[in-house]
Order: C-alpha cells, then structure tokens, then sequence
C-alpha cells in the first residue's frame, strides 16, 4: 500500500535540503533533482508546502520531465487534509481545448470564411 503524505508532512519537508512537491494529489521528493531542474530551484521552493500542480502545468513540461516523477514518488497526499487540493484532472484530457473551442467557435470559423468568401468574390466580380 502507498504511503499517504499529511499536510504537516508536506510543509516540514519544504526546504532546499528537504523538499516534496505536491502535483495531481500525488507527492514527489526533489531534493535530489531542485539542482538539476532547468527553470532553477527558486521555481519549484515557492511552490513548497502547497499544491504544485497548476504551476507544473501552467509551464507545459515535456513527456520527458513527466517520466522523471515516478521514481521520485513519496505517496498520495490525504484527500481530508486541511490543504485542498485543486482540479487533478490528468493533462492531455482536452478540457482546455474544448474549453477553447467552444469560447471561440463562432469566430474561429466565421472570419476566416468571410475572408475566403470575399476573396472568391473578388476574383469572380473583379475579373
């Protein structure tokens, strides 16, 4: 059975020489890594003792960043802790592009359209 990591345990280990990160209700120990990590390990200290997981989204890391996690699993983080984590939905789940899409979905085919409409006319009347 997975360990589960507490709040409390969460913020004890939030220091350079002792850090777990919280990302999708899961918790990694990159203390071995924060030295490594290429945005610097200022980035992933402010994200200490809380959850990561929009920050570590909000960046778009590569499939190669994913697999270096795994290894680096602690355990789940307590579903009745007293942080609440946020949405842990997995990424490529499309949300955000339908999200998108449907925002943006009468001008995103509405003006390119007319633009094509009225290059056809152009060429049918001007000619």
């Amino acid at each position: 059975m997975a360990k589960v990591v507490t709040y409390e345990e969460l913020k004890a280990h939030s220091t350079k020489d002792d850090l777990y990160v919280l990302i999708h209700g899961e918790v990694y120990d990159v203390t071995k890594f924060i030295d490594e990590h290429p945005g610097g390990d200022d980035v992933i200290l402010a994200e200490a003792g809380k959850d990561a997981t929009q920050a570590f989204e909000d960046v778009g890391h590569s499939d190669e960043a994913r697999d270096l996690l795994p290894p680096l699993l602690v355990g789940s983080f307590e579903k009745d802790g007293a942080l609440k984590i946020g949405d842990t939905k997995a990424p490529g789940s499309g949300a955000s592009v339908s999200d998108a899409v449907e925002q943006g979905s009468n001008l995103m085919y509405f003006i390119p359209l007319t633009l094509l409409g009225a290059y056809f006319a152009w060429r049918f009347y001007g000619a």
